[in-house]
């Protein structure tokens, strides 16, 4: 079981958070101690914060429609020889404000936390309480895909909650099962020498998840891949 931060990894998120706090920490605002000046500033950096992701989302879109038009321009074909229409600042514009806009964020929430009247109930209606999540190791079963690069075989995987990946290989040699290699990162290129030309041979592979060093969960399927030949 872990616990994620109130604090989302996006930018769309942030501004979300942002927007949500400014409007509901006023009702909060004397059992808080929330003077006025920090409300006025919560709301000026969710103001300014949602316009300029707005304006950059609208500037990325149209440069996306001057990228078009210089490739119309330079190669040819159907479309308008008119000029793409220049972008143009959205009104009312806010009023700019220092930067650090996230930071302000997480000191305000921080303090927010320690104040005496402050209860779980409180945070949860500001948002400011991160999600609790399970994950159970035991029910983990990687997914593996082959690919190839020079005649080499790639064991594609995803890692997931896991530190590393155990892999082992048969190679039809009689041996069965032999362990291969433990990576920490996708993907993995067995670089063990290929059969001889004019050989080929089926290499089969299964791994397993480890987890603090151990392993965990299940198998997975086996999974096969002609070499040499």
């Amino acid at each position: 079981m872990t616990t994620n931060s109130f604090m989302p990894n996006n930018d769309g998120s942030r501004a979300d958070l942002l927007d949500h706090l400014s409007a509901t920490l006023p009702h909060y605002a004397e059992l808080l101690s929330i003077s006025a000046d920090e409300l006025n500033t919560l709301k000026a950096d969710a103001a300014c914060f949602r316009y300029t992701l707005q304006t950059m989302y609208d500037m990325q879109s149209n440069g996306q429609h001057w990228t078009a038009y210089k490739k119309l321009l330079r190669d040819g074909g159907n479309g308008t020889a008119e000029w793409p229409l220049a972008p143009k600042l959205a009104e009312p514009i806010p009023v700019a404000v220092s930067p650090g806009i996230i930071p302000r964020l997480s000191t305000l929430a921080a303090r927010l936390k320690t104040h005496r009247n402050y209860t779980t109930a409180i945070g949860q209606d500001l948002w400011l309480v991160g999600t609790t999540t399970t994950f159970d190791p035991s029910a983990w079963k990687p997914v593996l895909s082959i690919q190839n690069k020079a005649g080499h075989p790639i064991i594609a995987w995803l890692k997931g909650k896991a530190n590393a990946l155990e892999i082992w290989v048969d190679r039809g040699d009689g041996n069965s099962f032999v362990f291969l290699t433990i990576n920490t990162m996708p993907n993995t290129t067995d670089f063990s020498p290929l059969p001889p030309s004019g050989v080929s041979a089926a290499w089969k592979y299964k791994a397993i998840y480890l987890y603090h060093d151990e392993q965990v969960g299940q198998w997975s399927d086996v999974i096969s891949c002609a070499v040499g030949g």
